[in-house]
């Protein structure tokens, strides 16, 4: 072969190698809250290197965010409560979640200021209560409103960034809060003696979940499992080695060790498809147009389609409980 053919022979192959190995890098969208531990230990532990994929993290606060950045095209796959799944599924329908690796009742805590005078649910009507608008956190605050005989519009809602919370109560801005963890402690922190978790009776389930777009999962089925695989071992080496687990989570949060300790207990890191997501999924949907949540005129899809199987039976078959 010529010297000037086999020159551009070489580059095509080097081209061809340097384009499939961009391909196999992903991004997941990340939320920055104890309910992503696996992906913390994921990445720590190298489980994603190990299992043959090329993965980096992209921090983001909150699900509605996360996701966000797979419909602009800056992630492949995103971590999410349910609710961010609802919400969106008013809209469009090109994404699905493909497994969920965290359930949880007692992430998502309403706290109060006691100098407002609030020790029990009936004394939140006519208050300031701040939340996310759209996140399991607003779904939380309306279902305890509801199970405690309140009209979730006898309270004044405050819609926050989560990041804001903590500062909003200390500021005496809001009265109460309902928000997810790391920022339920940091709230308590900035309230010293004055903050209050008020009970909630395990009203809610939060599912946390890995969403990811309909293209992607098609395209890069192989590449999914491995994610998945490689987050079920993170999972085992939660449940085996917790002091190191907890290290982690406490250096990727920036937080003491009290806020793991008070925690840790909240959360079961396991991996399911269960067929009461889909029934979950439906009844956000309907509390979403009941309460006027979402567009007037808006209409429910169905919830089957935005759950997506096959790659979770593939890695973690017993997960799957899922009939579909």
């Amino acid at each position: 072969m010529p010297h000037r053919a086999l020159k551009a022979a070489l580059l095509l192959a080097l081209a061809l190698a340097a384009s499939h190995g961009k391909a196999q890098e992903l991004t997941i969208a990340v939320s920055r809250t104890v309910l992503s531990l696996p992906v913390y230990v994921a990445e720590s532990q190298h489980y994603f290197a190990a299992e043959g994929v090329a993965v980096r993290t992209r921090e983001c606060i909150g699900g509605q965010r996360c996701i966000k950045l797979i419909f602009d095209g800056q992630a492949q796959l995103a971590t999410a409560s349910e609710l961010p799944v609802v919400f969106n599924s008013f809209a469009r329908a090109d994404y699905a979640i493909v497994a969920t690796f965290v359930t949880s009742t007692r992430d998502v805590k309403l706290i109060v200021r006691q100098s407002a005078g609030i020790d029990v649910a009936d004394k939140l009507r006519g208050r300031r209560v701040g939340t996310v608008k759209g996140t399991s956190a607003h779904y939380f605050l309306d279902a305890y409103l509801l199970f405690n005989g309140l009209d979730p519009k006898q309270v004044e809602l405050v819609p926050l960034e989560a990041g804001d919370i903590a500062t909003a109560l200390k500021d005496g801005r809001i009265d109460a809060a309902a928000i997810w963890e790391p920022f339920a402690y940091r709230s308590l922190k900035a309230l010293a003696g004055d903050g209050k978790i008020l009970p909630s009776a395990r009203i809610y389930t939060e599912t946390f979940n890995l969403v990811a777009g309909h293209t992607f999962i098609a395209a890069r089925e192989d590449d999914l499992v491995k994610v998945l695989r490689a987050l079920q071992r993170a999972q085992d080496f939660i449940a085996q080695q917790p002091r190191q687990a907890q290290a982690i989570l406490k250096q990727r949060l920036g937080e003491d060790q009290a806020f793991i300790e008070a925690t840790w207990s909240d959360v079961d890191y396991r991996m399911s498809l269960t067929q009461s997501l889909v029934g979950t999924l439906e009844g956000q949907a309907r509390w979403a147009l009941r309460e006027g949540h979402v567009p007037p005129g808006s209409t429910a899809p169905g919830y089957l389609q935005f759950v997506a199987p096959a790659a979770l039976r593939l890695a973690v078959p017993a997960a799957v409980t899922l009939v579909k």
